[in-house]
C-alpha cells in the first residue's frame, strides 16, 4: 500500500525531532499503522537549516502554502505556533481537504471550536495529542480511554518551566527571581518566560483538557488565570512544615451550577503522587466516576518526547484514513451535536480552601479579631501556626489554613482583614486542593 505523505509546517525543535523519530522508528510505525508513515516536503524560511535537517530525504520550501497545495499530501503537521499565520494555514490545509496534527495548544485554545466546526464540514480529522503535556497520552486518555467515565475534575502540572522554578525555590530555599535566572541559563525558560511564569501556557492546555473531559466549546476567554511570579521562599517553607507543596496546578472541575477553568498556585498535601512531580516533568491527575484516580506523569516537552506524540497522531490519522467521518473519534470526545453550553464559574465562584500568611503586630487580641472575621464569613479553620518575622520582634507571622469556602467569600474577609491597623503587609493569600 503506498505510504501516507506528510507536509511538515515548520522545521525547528519539534519538528527536528518528529522528522528525526519518524524515520529512526520507521519499520515499528509501518506494522503499527499497517502502511508506511513519510514525510515528503517541509516549509521553513530558514530553507537551508531545514535542508541541513532532512537532506535528500524530503523537498524543501519557503513557502507552507506549496505544501498544502500539493495534491500528494494527505497529512499536513503544523509547528509553527502561535494565533497568526499558523491558524489561516490550518483552515487552508483543512480547505483543502487535508488532514491536521498540530502541537498549538494556544491555536486550539483560542480558536479550537472554529478549527473544529470546519474540520467536521470537510470530513477531515484535526490530530492534537502533542499540544498538551508533551509526550504524556492524556487527550487520549480523556477522548478515548476514559469514555466510560462521568469526569468529575482534572489538576495538572502542565507547565516544565513553572514546575521546575517551584522545585529548586523548595529544595535551595532561594527566590522566584534568582531561580527563573538559573532556568534560563539551562534552557528551561525563555529568554521572554511570560507565557510560562504568568500561568498562560498552563491555561491554554487545561483548555483544551477541560472540553474534552465535560463535553463544552473551549473556552480561554473564561479561564482564571494566575501566574508564580509573586511566590515568595517564605511561603514555600511554611507550607512545607504544614505538610503541603506549592505546584501551579491547571485545574477544572465538575460543580452543580457550572465548571470551574482556573490556573493559579496551590497547595497540595505533600503525600499526593502529584506533589511529588519535580523539575520539568508534567503529571496529570484525572478523577472518573467509574475509575477512581488515574496519574499521567512524564515529560512535558521536547524535540523526541513532544515528537511521540506528533507521531502518534500522525498513526491515529493513518488508521482511520479510509473512515466513514461520521465513525472516528469526535475533536472534543463527544458528538459535536452533543456539546453543551455549560457556563464556566467565575473566580468569586468557585470553591477552594485557602493558605493565609499575614504580617501582624505581635500584641494580644490580633489572632481573635482574625478568626473572627473569618467566622463572620462563615469560613472554619483547618490549622494556625504561628512564627516569628524576619522583618522584626515586634511582628510576627501568622499562618492559617482555612477549610472550603466560596472565593468570594473569602475576598470579602480578606479586604475586612487587610484593614485591620494591626495587619502591617499585604496578606499572601494561596489557594488549596486536597485532590482528595
Amino acid at each position: 500500500m503506498k505510504p501516507i505523505q506528510v507536509g511538515l509546517l515548520g522545521i525547528g525543535t519539534v519538528g527536528s525531532g518528529t522528522f528525526t523519530v519518524l524515520n529512526r522508528n520507521q519499520e515499528e510505525i509501518r506494522r503499527r499503522a499497517g502502511r508506511g508513515i513519510e514525510i515528503t516536503m517541509v516549509a521553513d524560511l530558514d530553507v537551508e537549516r531545514a535542508r541541513a535537517v532532512v537532506g535528500e530525504r524530503a523537498r524543501v520550501v519557503a513557502d507552507a502554502r506549496e505544501v498544502i497545495a500539493n495534491p500528494e499530501i494527505d497529512i499536513v503537521v503544523e509547528l509553527i505556533g502561535g494565533y497568526g499565520i499558523a491558524k489561516t494555514l490550518v483552515l487552508e490545509a483543512i480547505r483543502q481537504g487535508k488532514h491536521v496534527v498540530t502541537a498549538n495548544k494556544a491555536l486550539l485554545a483560542v480558536h479550537g471550536s472554529e478549527i473544529f466546526e470546519a474540520a467536521r464540514e470537510r470530513g477531515v480529522m484535526v490530530a492534537f495529542e502533542a499540544a498538551v503535556a508533551g509526550g504524556i497520552p492524556i487527550i487520549k486518555a480523556l477522548r478515548e480511554g476514559l469514555t466510560a467515565n462521568r469526569i468529575e475534575w482534572v489538576a495538572g502540572i502542565i507547565n516544565g518551566t513553572t514546575n521546575f522554578i517551584l522545585s529548586e525555590m523548595r529544595s535551595k530555599g532561594l527566590d522566584f527571581a534568582a531561580v527563573l535566572k538559573q532556568a534560563q541559563a539551562l534552557g528551561y525558560a525563555e529568554a521572554d518566560p511570560t507565557f510560562d511564569i504568568e500561568g498562560i501556557d498552563a491555561a491554554h492546555k487545561v483548555t483544551i483538557m477541560s472540553a474534552i473531559a465535560f463535553g463544552v466549546p473551549v473556552q480561554f476567554d473564561k479561564a482564571y488565570v494566575e501566574g508564580i511570579t509573586t511566590l515568595q521562599a517564605a511561603d514555600i517553607r511554611y507550607a512545607e512544615q504544614l505538610g503541603y507543596r506549592i505546584k501551579l496546578l491547571g485545574i477544572t472541575r465538575r460543580r452543580e451550577n457550572g465548571i470551574e477553568l482556573r490556573v493559579h498556585p496551590t497547595l497540595i498535601p505533600s503525600q499526593r503522587l502529584i506533589a511529588n512531580v519535580e523539575g520539568a516533568m508534567n503529571a496529570v491527575v484525572v478523577q472518573g466516576d467509574a475509575v477512581g484516580s488515574t496519574l499521567y506523569y512524564g515529560k512535558g516537552a521536547g524535540a523526541e518526547p513532544t515528537a511521540s506524540a506528533v507521531v502518534a497522531d500522525l498513526v491515529d490519522i493513518t488508521r482511520l484514513h479510509t473512515a466513514d467521518p461520521d465513525h472516528r473519534v469526535p475533536h472534543l470526545a463527544f458528538q459535536p451535536g452533543s456539546l453543551q453550553d455549560t457556563p464556566i464559574l467565575s473566580i468569586d465562584e468557585v470553591i477552594t480552601a485557602f493558605y493565609l500568611r499575614l504580617q501582624v503586630a505581635d500584641q494580644a487580641g490580633v489572632l481573635a479579631k482574625i478568626t473572627g472575621i473569618l467566622a463572620e464569613h462563615e469560613i472554619s479553620i483547618d490549622a494556625v501556626l504561628q512564627r516569628e518575622s524576619a522583618e522584626g520582634e515586634k511582628q510576627t507571622d501568622l499562618i492559617i489554613l482555612t477549610h472550603d469556602t466560596v472565593e468570594g467569600r473569602m475576598r470579602a474577609a480578606l479586604a475586612q482583614m487587610q484593614a485591620l491597623p494591626t495587619v502591617l503587609a499585604p496578606i499572601v493569600r494561596i489557594r488549596k486542593e486536597e485532590l482528595k
